[in-house]
């Protein structure tokens, strides 16, 4: 399993990554704008913004980031904890425990960009995404 540090801008997304890829030597290794989504994630407001980016530096590390989309960005909410997994079986129960008592953002399902994903706010408020890798 693989944990990160998930980080939402409000449409200067952009410029932070490239901004922290300078800072921290690092290299933006997958980026993708919302017109790059499905239609519903288009829009003329936010269509050349970064729905997903991910940038890696020094041993292993990674930070991925994006621009708000659904909801507006307020100081506190624009952060997750992102978990990723080979294993649908645990994404799946990790994903159940952690939305218990709490706030289902996004239903752990698949998505277009392979695998399957969910976000929920878990009972102390903290944020989470967690994913699976297609297989």
């Amino acid at each position: 399993m693989k944990c990160d540090v998930y980080l939402t801008f409000d449409g200067n997304c952009e410029e932070a990554i490239t901004y922290y890829k300078t800072i921290l030597n690092g290299e933006i290794v997958m980026q993708m704008r919302y017109k790059d989504g499905p239609p519903e994630y288009s829009n003329s407001k936010i269509e050349d913004k970064i729905m997903h980016a991910t940038i890696t530096f020094g041993d292993g590390c990674e930070l991925k980031v994006s621009d708000s989309f659904h909801q507006p960005l307020v100081k506190g909410n624009n952060y997750h904890v992102s978990l990723a997994t080979d294993n649908e079986e645990q994404a799946q129960a990790i994903f159940n425990g952690l939305s218990k008592n709490g706030i289902i953002t996004m239903p752990f399902a698949d998505v277009f960009w392979g695998g399957k994903f969910g976000s929920c706010v878990d009972k102390f408020g903290i944020q989470w995404m967690v994913s699976v890798n297609s297989k």
